[in-house]
């Protein structure tokens, strides 16, 4: 049978997640033929199991903070519980109506949404379901999916992926991990009620930060009831008659009894099964597309973008990726690609944090002695009057003689939204007589930044 024309693509996108339909939809503006293939729900992990339904449960534990905190303020309140069902289908609901707004935005662009497993057929051919389509171009964006510790009783608990699925809140939790999700995710269920343990395998938390924020936030897990259990190594899960589980570590204790244990121990790249090696793509150890700058792959015309390229796993850093390389071959950018310096980066945590450019350490192997570190630490106005009082802490790393700022580090209420325009000025380099030359807006935490002596 003859390949019919709709089958004959400029670009196809294999993965429906935030950095595979970026950059389809931007290729199309530039009016490329463009096919996006997801075998699952469109959004990718961000929509779906990740950022928004994530931030609609930290909006949730932050009004239990809230609430506390409002005795401070002369308010008399009432909390008559916290009806977890009520806010996941609201949540879901949420979701699914995300599902169906990017659909329709790949619509609008006349990019074809195939849902279908894609994978790579031979050069220039993907397979998509019964179909076989060719294309010039061909983006990897397939995304990843949670670890599950190869050890015994393993499947016994769930990961952040279950946590979505969970239908009534836990009353004991067990998190392993150290990592994003599992200090997001302790937050949340403790602020919601649940008694928390968090097992890292080392000392701290959030070793790619700078300490002050590793610190920072095990001070704040612990000042909220979450025990921190270091140096925890798991060995096996085991359930007993009644369902509750036990976690064993490498030095023979047994913790809990938990009703759940999330394994929040990291992300393997889903990239088994799409025909990678028909090809040729090549992979490091643990899976992941291996690109240039410009997210190129070793095979000419076929890329990869967003967490399968093992890249900074971040939403925007996925969407920025995808859309500047659709730019580049599409648009005629010439030299279109993303700058993986400098990229800020928010937890939710309770307080949340925010982060960008270099740790001190890091710092410090770079520039030797030519730095200069500026710190402040305060309990901020809108906590001076709650019981359960939140300190801030804020670090600026400067280098060389005009003091350039190349790392700015921030835990405190507002960390998340008053990074993005720190960002800014840090990206077009901005140096510590910058920021000393802004007027402080007062009274705020972020005056913090341009005030430090």
């Amino acid at each position: 049978m003859s390949e019919s024309v709709s089958d004959q693509m400029d670009l196809v996108v294999i993965g429906g997640g935030s950095g595979g339909v970026a950059a389809a939809r931007r290729a199309a503006k530039y009016g490329a033929r463009v096919a996006v293939i997801e075998n699952d729900r469109l959004g990718g992990t961000c929509v779906n199991v990740g950022c928004v339904p994530k931030k609609i449960m930290w909006n949730a534990a932050s009004l239990a903070h809230a609430a506390e905190d409002a005795r401070g303020y002369g308010f008399s309140l009432a909390i008559e519980g916290h009806d977890w069902a009520v806010l996941k289908e609201k949540r879901d609901a949420y979701v699914r109506r995300l599902n169906d707004v990017y659909a329709d935005n790949l619509a609008r662009e006349n990019v074809e949404y195939i849902n279908a497993t894609g994978k790579l057929d031979g050069p220039n051919r993907i397979r998509a379901g019964d179909r076989t389509l060719t294309a010039e171009h061909v983006i990897i964006a397939t995304g990843g999916t949670p670890i599950v510790p190869d050890l015994p009783g393993a499947e016994l608990g769930i990961t952040s992926d279950g946590f979505f699925e969970l239908e009534a809140l836990p009353a004991r939790v067990g998190v392993v991990g150290s990592g994003y999700i599992a200090i997001e995710l302790s937050g949340m269920l403790r602020a919601l009620g649940s008694e928390v343990q968090l097992f890292a395998r080392y000392d701290s938390v959030l070793r790619n930060f700078d300490e002050m924020l590793q610190q920072s936030v095990i001070e704040a897990m612990e000042s909220d009831g979450i025990v921190f259990n270091r140096r925890a190594v798991p060995a096996a899960l085991e359930a007993d008659a009644t369902g509750a589980l036990k976690l064993t570590t490498g030095d023979g204790q047994q913790h809990g009894p938990f009703d759940t244990l999330i394994w929040a121990v990291g992300r393997i790249p889903t990239t088994r099964d799409i025909g990678l090696e028909t090809v040729g793509v090549a992979t490091d150890d643990d899976g992941f597309v291996q690109t240039d700058q410009y997210q190129v792959t070793n095979v000419p015309n076929i890329y990869a973008v967003g967490d399968v390229s093992g890249r900074v796993a971040l939403t925007p850093v996925a969407i920025a990726a995808g859309r500047r390389l659709a730019d580049r071959v599409f648009g005629n950018r010439t030299g279109r690609h993303l700058d993986y310096r400098n990229i800020p980066s928010v937890l939710f945590s309770h307080p949340p944090l925010g982060t960008i450019g270099l740790t001190e350490s890091e710092a410090r192997d770079e520039f030797g002695d030519d730095i200069k570190i500026y710190t402040s630490e305060f309990v901020p106005m809108f906590n001076s009057f709650t019981e359960h009082p939140r300190r801030a802490r804020m670090k600026l790393i400067t280098a060389g003689r005009d003091e350039k700022i190349i790392g700015c580090h921030m835990i405190g209420p507002g960390s998340d939204e008053m990074l993005q325009g720190y960002a800014v000025a840090i990206h077009m380099g901005a140096t510590k007589q910058d920021f000393d030359d802004t007027v402080a807006i007062h009274p705020t935490s972020a005056e913090e930044l341009v005030t430090m002596r």
